[in-house]
């Protein structure tokens, strides 16, 4: 809907709109479950229309800067690849110079927000935009990309922390873990979309590193994630709700397993895709807890 109204309104402004994917959330939600969490383990439950409101705008602002920063740093390569050659950089619908300028206003305007809470929340907000710059890069040189995304998708969560409760307990750094891994395995998912295309045009994932390994490793990062979210219901005390989500979220990762037995494309988009429903089994689990308390 909104897409159609800028198509109509404001044709020139779409590029810009598709080059921060505010047409496809699901990014931002793959952040948001996490980052939500945090918050709750946090607070104890509802941090409170400032924190939520900071919190919930700067994921949606910095996710969007990353897809301004990535597809500038993938614009060269972003043509020979079947999933992302309609990518306006790689169309020449946004300029370079566009990208860039659209990644720095984003960015201070999260700064902005985070300028509305602590000076711990500030200082961490600092390597959370360098390792959101350097991520689109790493390609490059290593063959672990998915490990940098990880920390930069898992910055939110001390954040957090430090926000509602001014320190990081060291139980946060075992949600940051948790979340770290989970986003290896899934954006392990979305590299396997393209390793035809990468192959050729040498491009380096988790995905390539894997190769027939891929199933086995992503079910490995799977039983870590949940072994680290069980850690995270007995450090935090939580109860059977939470417990509850935990179970949907592992017969969500077997049925991802399945989609992927062929490693044909669209399942393992879809399997990406289904990580949603993972993050909001979790987070579900996570608020009602608090909430029936």
């Amino acid at each position: 809907m909104i897409t159609q109204q800028l198509t109509q309104r404001w044709p020139t402004a779409l590029p810009y709109w598709q080059l921060a994917r505010l047409d496809r959330p699901i990014g931002s939600l793959l952040l948001l479950w996490p980052t939500w969490c945090a918050l709750w383990l946090a607070a104890e439950g509802w941090p409170g229309l400032h924190l939520f409101t900071v919190f919930t705008l700067g994921v949606v602002l910095m996710r969007a800067a990353g897809c301004a920063i990535n597809d500038f740093a993938d614009r060269r390569i972003d043509g020979h690849v079947e999933r992302t050659a309609q990518r306006p950089l790689a169309t020449g619908r946004v300029t370079p110079r566009g990208a860039v300028l659209l990644f720095v206003s984003l960015c201070l305007v999260s700064l902005l927000l985070v300028l509305t809470t602590n000076r711990l929340t500030i200082l961490m907000s600092l390597p959370a935009v360098a390792v959101a710059f350097c991520y689109p890069f790493a390609k490059r040189f290593t063959n672990l990309p998915q490990l940098v995304l990880g920390i930069a998708f898992s910055m939110g969560i001390p954040m957090a922390f430090a926000a509602v409760n001014g320190e990081i307990p060291p139980q946060a750094w075992v949600l940051f873990t948790a979340n770290l891994l989970w986003t290896v395995c899934y954006d392990t998912f979305y590299a396997m979309v393209d390793r035809d295309d990468d192959l050729k045009i040498g491009v380096k994932s988790t995905a390539v590193l894997f190769g027939e390994l891929d199933r086995p490793m992503t079910g490995m990062l799977q039983l870590l994630t949940l072994f680290a979210l069980l850690l995270i219901g007995q450090r935090f005390e939580l109860g059977l709700t939470y417990y509850c989500g935990l179970t949907v979220a592992a017969a969500l990762f077997g049925y991802q397993q399945w989609l992927v037995r062929d490693r044909e494309r669209n399942a393992c988009f879809r399997a990406f895709l289904n990580n949603n429903w993972v993050g909001a089994a979790v987070f579900a689990g996570i608020f009602f807890h608090y909430l029936l308390l």
